[in-house]
């Protein structure tokens, strides 16, 4: 599928909130450089798809795997044409999914690629919530990105969030600890994808993403977390990691980052706008 769709990444003070074709609202590491720059990660939720991650005709990631999360790396803030293609069709094949984003200064977002509700690739935008949590606290985001139905989400046996919806997101706030969490079909007690223990780390906001497809049987989850929570008022002082998480959770996926593949990218664009700055 190949759209042109506008995405605006828009940060009201403390909130996450992201316009898409549908609603959306993403991901985190140190302070931005300056005021012009955003902090930008980005989760693979494709399954089967290894890819290549072009933004303005240049390469941002090359052979990034499903069920992954980027580092967050600053990025200059703008208007970007974000291209994902099958690994070496691009950039002159047709992307599994194109749109137009645009990144504000100040913002801390993820950028993921993922199914919908009914299969189809799609980029939606997520705008973190990097709020103050307070002393044995932890912020907890559920994402569901899945080729799945409404879910809901339960910690420790007892729902915490009902009727999330592809590409929807809740967010709340918990006591720091680790929990074993699992989401069902919303409204039973079918499980479709876990149980998994979550380190809800205290000061720190931990992000889960539902991915995969139902009718392939390959639901997963994958982390991603965001610390310095305690004292990070303006959401963009925020370190990150990401780590994933199999259908079968003996068996976990590894923690996966591409930091110097995102840096290259971070610098050719700071290059590129800075050029056309000048012209």
């Amino acid at each position: 599928m190949n759209s042109r769709i506008p995405l605006l990444l828009c940060v009201p003070a403390g909130a996450c909130a992201v316009a898409l074709a549908v609603t959306a609202p993403a991901a985190a590491v140190p302070a931005a450089g300056g005021d012009d720059t955003a902090m930008v990660s980005v989760f693979h939720g494709v399954p089967g798809l290894t890819a290549d991650v072009y933004a303005n005709g240049e390469e941002l990631l090359g052979d990034f795997e499903p069920g992954t999360v980027t580092d967050p790396q600053p990025l200059d803030a703008g208007t970007y044409d974000i291209q994902v293609f099958e690994a070496g069709q691009g950039p002159e094949g047709t992307p599994a999914v194109e749109k137009e984003i645009k990144v504000p200064a100040g913002a801390n977002a993820t950028i993921a690629a993922h199914l919908s509700a009914d299969g189809e690739p799609r980029l939606t935008a997520f705008v973190n919530d990097t709020s103050e949590v307070d002393a044995g606290k932890a912020g907890l985001t559920v994402r569901h990105v899945a080729a799945a139905p409404a879910v809901d989400v339960r910690a420790g046996g007892q729902p915490v969030f009902k009727g999330l919806e592809n590409p929807g997101e809740e967010t709340t706030v918990v006591d720091a600890g680790t929990v074993p969490a699992d989401v069902v079909l919303a409204g039973t007690d079918t499980v479709a994808i876990g149980p998994a223990e979550l380190n809800l780390e205290e000061g720190a906001s931990t992000i889960v993403y539902a991915w995969g497809s139902a009718d392939d049987k390959n639901l997963a989850l994958a982390t991603q977390t965001l610390s310095g929570m305690e004292s990070a008022p303006n959401a963009v002082h925020a370190g990150g990691n990401g780590a994933a998480v199999g259908p079968n959770p003996s068996d976990p996926w590894p923690a996966w980052a591409a930091p110097a593949g995102v840096a290259a990218l971070a610098g050719a664009l700071l290059i590129r706008r800075a050029a056309g700055r000048r012209g």
